[in-house]
């Protein structure tokens, strides 16, 4: 399970560019309602997370509209690996 975003804009859950295994939590901390977004394969573990931290104030869980592959998706926010050129001299 990976945070991807922590108390955000429900609204960036709607971009397509995420991976389809993408997930918007809603919950209540401290009578304040906030929104993550979550990737995780089994939807079961995000529960089992938020449960533990929040107990009642877990509110909704639903998936975001993204439709990339997990495989296939890089995360924007990482910095991409520097590849060697294979220059010969």
């Amino acid at each position: 399970m990976k945070i991807y975003e922590t108390n955000c804009d429900p609204t960036l859950a709607e971009d397509k560019l995420l991976p389809n295994n993408a997930f918007l939590v809603k919950y209540s901390d401290k009578e304040e309602i906030k929104y993550d977004i979550v990737i995780c394969s089994k939807k079961v573990s995000i529960f089992d997370h938020y449960y533990d931290q929040y107990k009642k104030g877990l509110l909704d869980i639903t998936q975001s509209a993204g439709t990339v592959s997990p495989k296939l998706w890089t995360d924007p926010k990482q910095p991409q690996p520097q590849t060697k050129s294979s220059k010969k001299k």
